[in-house]
Formats: structure tokens, sequence, C-alpha cells
């Protein structure tokens, strides 16, 4: 068995165990499938994951050190002054505990009695507005430098910062519906290598809403709470592997 990967989660990880919260990522997939989440939450069988984007991790954490270190003088990062932002890194008391994946933002919400939660890169402050701004770091190689969100594959980074506004309210805060991915696009034009990877940086902004999330946490309880298997997604391709295989084994 691969010691990456394990599809039997304990019981602990599963709804109703003492470690289960409601992550981002879990919502989320539950919009990508409905089925597969299921599986994965109320019965602890897990999807295969997909291997770990070590190149975007490092981006992530050399990019949080370095926006930490105009955090820790209270001044603007050039990103900020380049795209005429008044917002500067915030040095919020719980920011290191947000950013971790097992702990993040959490909030319990009442109706449901789930505990909800999500990580975020980073928090900058508007001293104008007096509102927080949730920051995404996200890193990519393309042959033209990312500026938008158009496509359809990003509209999860879309959701993504929505449930971060949502639970930042939650947690009492000021929240702008304008959020910003720190776009790192990796250059292919070099003439060579040189064992270094250069990045083009764009500020993207993102309005958001959080009006669909209490709803569908809603419709999460109801369908945790189901026996019954709900249906999956059309165009869900671990579903359809499933019902391939189940063919030639049935």
């Amino acid at each position: 068995m691969s010691d990456y990967y394990n599809p039997n989660r304990s019981a602990d990880w599963n709804y109703g165990g003492r470690k289960w919260k409601l992550s981002r990522s879990k919502i989320d997939l539950f919009k990508e499938c409905p089925r597969c989440f299921y599986l994965d939450n109320k019965l602890g069988t897990k999807r295969p994951p997909g291997y770990p984007f070590n190149l975007n991790t490092a981006v992530d954490t050399l990019l949080k050190k370095e926006f930490d270190l105009h955090r820790a003088s209270g001044e603007q990062h050039p990103l900020q002054e380049e795209y005429g932002i008044s917002a500067v890194p915030i040095d919020h008391a719980k920011l290191n505990i947000w950013r971790e994946n097992f702990e993040g933002v959490q909030c319990l919400h009442t109706p449901t009695g789930m505990t909800i939660s999500g990580a975020i890169d980073d928090l900058w402050f508007d001293p104008d507005s007096e509102e927080y701004i949730v920051v995404d770091y996200k890193a990519t190689a393309k042959e033209e430098q990312v500026k938008t969100l158009d496509k359809e594959w990003q509209d999860s980074y879309k959701r993504q910062m929505d449930i971060y506004q949502w639970l930042l309210r939650q947690n009492g805060l000021k929240v702008s519906n304008t959020s910003y991915f720190v776009y790192c696009t990796g250059r292919t034009d070099s003439k060579a290598f040189d064992g270094k990877l250069e990045f083009d940086i764009s500020l993207v902004p993102y309005e958001g809403n959080d009006d669909w999330v209490e709803p569908i946490i809603n419709e999460i309880k109801t369908v945790l709470e189901s026996d019954q298997i709900p249906a999956s997604k059309s165009n869900c391709d671990y579903c359809r592997h499933r019902e391939a295989v189940n063919q030639h084994l049935s």
C-alpha cells in the first residue's frame, strides 16, 4: 500500500468524529461532487489525491516571509504601492493560527452545530476604509502572465475567497468584498534555466459574494445526516471511473 494514500480514514476524522471539521476544501468538494463528498466525509473513503505541488508551496513560503518583513515594519509592500492600494500587511494577533492548515480561521455554525474552517495565506488592512482584506497566493507556469480570473478552473479560487471572507466575518472582522490574488506566473521565455525560475507577479482583484456559503452549509448538514448516498455530478471523473471499473468487476 502506498504510504501517501490510504483510502480508509480513521473514524475520528469522519463526520461525527471528534477531529472532523467542515473545511473550505470539503465545501468545495461538495460543490464539485456531492457523492464524492459523502463517500469521503460520511463513509470515510477518500479520493486518490493529486501529488503535492512542492514548487507552489515554496513560492507560498517565500511570499509569506517577504510580506512578513513589511508587516513587521508596518510598511507597504512594493506590490501594494505599484497597484495603488492603501492597504498594509496587518500584524493580527491570530494570523499565525489562521494560516495553519489544521487550524485556520474557525467558527461554530450554531444552526448546524458544525465547525467551519479555512486557512488563509495573508491578511491586509486598509486604514482608509478600516476593512480587512483577504489575500491568497497562487503560482503557475503559463506562456502569458495571469491577470484575470475568467477561466472555469479558477471558479474554485473564487469560492475559496468567498468562504474566507465569510469565516472572518463570523469572527467579528469588518471584511472588504474585494480580495486579492498575488499571482506568480513562472516565465518560460528565458534563453536558459541557469538554475533559477523567474516569475511575473500580478495583483488580481476579486469582488467576493458570500451569500451562497450559509445555504450550502445547511445543505451539507442535510446530506450528512441522511443514509442515502447522493447522486454524483455528471462531469465527475472519479465517479465515471468507479462506474467503468464496476462494470468490469460485476
